[in-house]
């Protein structure tokens, strides 16, 4: 059967696919839109299903923040290239997944796949998008912080890092909460303080910093204690609110929020491409 160019365009419109897979589709479905665009959504498992065993270690990470800043999300899609994780679609996809696990509270990616998106499962559309852009496309993370103080959201330029902040208070000044935001991003810490920081990886840290000391000569029983003063440098180095500001190093970030009269760090959540 002769296939319009209006219905190509059409079922592209609907689903985004190429014209060629579109004009290909209607001529398997005799027309018929509906049909041709269930067509091309099993074009979309079969690819998937191809590239199920692929590495998607590309993509991007968003967050979504409610109006009040007690509730946030921070979501990582990838995908094989970063040409494609630079694809407005691929984009836009991220920030509705995250819009849904904010509304839903959802903080486990296998279960928000299975949430509606568009009249279908988010599952399926993203089988969709492995059909329509030829490559593995999965959410790997999501990340959620619920408060009754205050979330600051800091996404770094290309979007491979993002970091979530919670604060025991409302902040009257937003460069502060940006301000520890990128200390995160840009410092690590594996914890706002030192009491939350693993018990399994202080006793690690102060066996090595002993070993380091014996090795250096000193007695088992002083390097024991001289240990200490390395753990301390562990915690300036390691501990959020121990660490030094990088915009002035003469104070600690516990320092710099008290002189500008701004509520502590609760958590922090700090998700980085490929790494969580």
């Amino acid at each position: 059967m002769s296939i319009s160019a209006a219905d190509v365009k059409k079922l592209r419109d609907l689903t985004g696919a190429g014209m060629m897979d579109c004009k290909k589709a209607l001529a398997e479905t005799n027309g018929n839109m509906e049909e041709a665009v269930e067509y091309l959504r099993k074009k979309g498992q079969k690819v998937s299903a191809q590239r199920a065993d692929r590495e998607a270690k590309q993509g991007i990470i968003v967050t979504y923040i409610g109006d009040d800043g007690k509730k946030a999300v921070a979501l990582e899609l990838n995908c094989e290239t970063d040409f494609v994780a630079r694809n407005e679609e691929f984009q836009e996809n991220a920030d509705a997944f995250a819009k849904i696990a904010f509304e839903k509270n959802i903080s486990d990616a296998e279960a928000l796949k299975g949430e509606a998106y568009n009249g279908i499962t988010i599952a399926k559309q993203l089988e969709t998008l492995v059909g329509k852009i030829g490559e593995k496309i999965d959410i790997s993370t999501v990340s959620i912080i619920d408060t009754d103080g205050q979330i600051v959201s800091y996404i770094h330029p290309g979007s491979q890092l993002a970091v979530l902040v919670e604060f025991e208070g409302a902040l009257s000044d937003e460069e502060v909460g940006r301000d520890v935001a990128m200390q995160i991003a840009a410092m690590s810490p594996i914890a706002a303080t030192r009491d939350e920081v693993d018990a399994s990886v202080l006793e690690k840290e102060r066996e090595i910093a002993k070993e380091q000391l014996i090795n250096e000569g000193k007695p088992e029983n002083i390097a024991e204690k001289a240990a200490e003063g390395k753990m301390r440098r562990f915690f300036e180095e390691r501990v959020l609110l121990e660490q030094k500001f990088v915009k002035d190093g003469s104070v600690s970030v516990s320092e710099y929020l008290k002189q500008k009269g701004a509520p502590s760090v609760r958590s922090f959540k700090r998700l980085q491409l490929g790494e969580n």
